[in-house]
């Protein structure tokens, strides 16, 4: 099974035409996986907050789910997350492809090398991103007639409360694009099980402190929603048109 997809907020819709149901059982827990077509192609889809959107986003098992779709024989992640939009170049409506992060969650088993082997390991995420699946994505847009911005900085907070106008300028100092809360750990532990992984990243509203608006969870919902045709466009035709070769992503795969 080459490709897995994890599905956040507002992008469910493959779990509904799902041939196959399956309980994969990790050493980090249990995850729900279904099994679906996608381009003529087998894929595994993982509902990233659960059925319903249940879980949180800092009481998701970031761990389960990297180690169930890599049991499952996935070498390619293609994930999607909903976000506020801090600058103005990606305003809402935009779709960014993921390129750098800034992590300042707290409390997350955000690790699979955790000493337990007897050594200490040290991933490299100078390209925390898969540079050939990002080029992918950028040729699929083209090709589907939508257009992606490719090279987002992607701050991930904590959750799961918005963030206040101040974090926001704060991170706009930073260098940050758009703002969440899920896209660290899931991104690191996947560089450390040796899968390819890249994330489209769509705006559903301005970051706090932007405008005057407030951001309600509902309207993020919404919005994803409506956008989630886009982004299954354009992950369609990555699957359809990929060709697996060997990636410099793979080089930490353990076992």
């Amino acid at each position: 099974m080459l490709f897995g997809v994890i599905g956040g907020t507002g992008f469910y819709r493959l779990a509904e035409e799902s041939s196959e149901r399956l309980h994969v059982d990790t050493r980090y827990g249990i995850v729900e996986a279904c099994r679906v077509r996608v381009s003529g192609a087998e894929v595994a889809f993982v509902a990233r907050h659960g059925t319903g959107h249940t879980v949180p986003p800092h009481r998701v098992n970031y761990r389960a789910i990297i180690s169930a779709l890599r049991e499952l024989g996935v070498r390619n992640i293609l994930a999607s997350a909903a976000v506020g939009g801090i600058s103005q170049t990606t305003p809402p409506g935009s779709l960014v492809v993921l390129t750098q992060f800034l992590d300042f969650t707290h409390g997350r088993k955000s690790t699979f090398f955790d000493g337990e082997e007897g050594e200490v390991k040290h991933v490299d995420v100078t390209e925390p991103y898969c540079p050939r699946l990002r080029d992918e994505l950028r040729d699929a847009a083209d090709a589907v007639g939508d257009r992606v911005i490719v090279g987002g900085t992607y701050a991930c907070m904590q959750g799961p409360r918005f963030e206040t106008p101040a974090e926001i300028r704060m991170l706009r100092l930073l260098g940050a694009d758009v703002v969440g809360m899920t896209n660290v750990p899931e991104v690191v532990l996947a560089r450390e099980a040796g899968i390819c992984y890249a994330t489209v990243a769509v705006v559903t509203n301005w970051a706090a402190g932007v405008t005057q608006e407030r951001v309600e969870h509902e309207d993020v919902s919404e919005f994803m929603e409506q956008q989630a045709g886009r982004v299954r466009a354009v992950f369609e035709h990555v699957i359809a048109n990929h060709q697996d070769s060997d990636c410099l992503c793979r080089a930490w795969a353990q076992g």
